[in-house]
């Protein structure tokens, strides 16, 4: 019998940290990749004490996933644990949530205000990019095997525009067209790829967006049931998708919103 690892990039909050403790209490060991500071840190060893509760492993490493070389050292790490597990284990889940890019319109009165292009080149390549190279290096190493999921967050952003987001929303857009890629290209190995559009929900990533009060706001008056999001939400869609071995539902782009998105003010 196969053990199941679930690799969590940006699992110490938001949709990773609700994703993280739910496919624990199912059984399934946790693998966390996040970026905190000292200040954060007690509330990740929280997480890290929540999630053995449940009886599984929990490894975390609290570094840059979107740095190369971090990247390697980690999938060389997850290799050993394999190993030392009695060589039968397989990461079942992967979810790309890394939320983490520059918030600056591109055009500004003043040009020290705009975004430059090193600012562009770090959000695309963090909350797009990255969720190739490390399918790649997964792939690669044979931790990721037929039955694999991968999931990506993506967000209504991906589409439209809202002040300051300019370089977010074109992550969001470039995100998925990865997504559909990868689903086409990891099919034949029966490995799923797609992508979760959440509906507006209140994480820390949504509250360092200018003006975030009046996205809530614009969220909860378009959305059917007069709430947000939870991350809770995500992860049971997850939860329920996952112990299909089957690759046939692969390449989408998933509207887990309660309906927001179809809804014109």
């Amino acid at each position: 019998m196969k053990k199941f690892y679930a690799l969590i990039l940006g699992a110490s909050s938001g949709f990773g940290k609700a994703i993280s403790l739910t496919l624990a209490k199912d059984g399934v060991n946790i693998i966390g990749v996040h970026l905190d500071r000292a200040s954060t840190m007690p509330e990740v060893k929280k997480l890290i004490s929540d999630i053995e509760s449940s009886g599984v492993e929990a490894h975390f490493f609290n570094t840059n996933a979107a740095d190369e070389e971090k990247r390697t050292s980690i999938i060389d790490s997850i290799s050993e644990i394999f190993k030392t597990s009695g060589g039968n284990s397989t990461i079942k889940v992967m979810v790309h949530s890394l939320a983490f890019g520059t918030l600056r319109n591109f055009i500004d009165e003043k040009p020290e205000n705009q975004i430059t292009k090193k600012q562009l080149d770090m959000t695309i390549d963090v909350m797009a990019n990255s969720l190739v190279y490390w399918s790649q290096d997964l792939i690669r190493a044979g931790l990721v095997t037929t039955g694999g999921k991968i999931y990506s967050m993506t967000s209504s952003g991906g589409a439209r525009v809202i002040e300051y987001y300019g370089a977010v929303s074109a992550a969001k857009a470039c995100l998925e067209s990865h997504t559909r890629q990868l689903a086409m290209e990891l099919g034949k190995m029966g490995i799923a790829v797609n992508a979760i559009k959440a509906g507006v929900t209140d994480t820390p990533a949504l509250r360092k967006i200018p003006n975030a009060d009046k996205i809530i706001a614009n969220a909860l008056q378009r959305n059917p049931h007069g709430k947000l999001t939870d991350p809770q939400y995500i992860a049971d869609f997850i939860l329920d998708n996952y112990k299909r071995d089957s690759g046939w539902l692969t390449g989408n782009i998933f509207n887990l919103d309660g309906g927001e998105s179809v809804v014109e003010l």
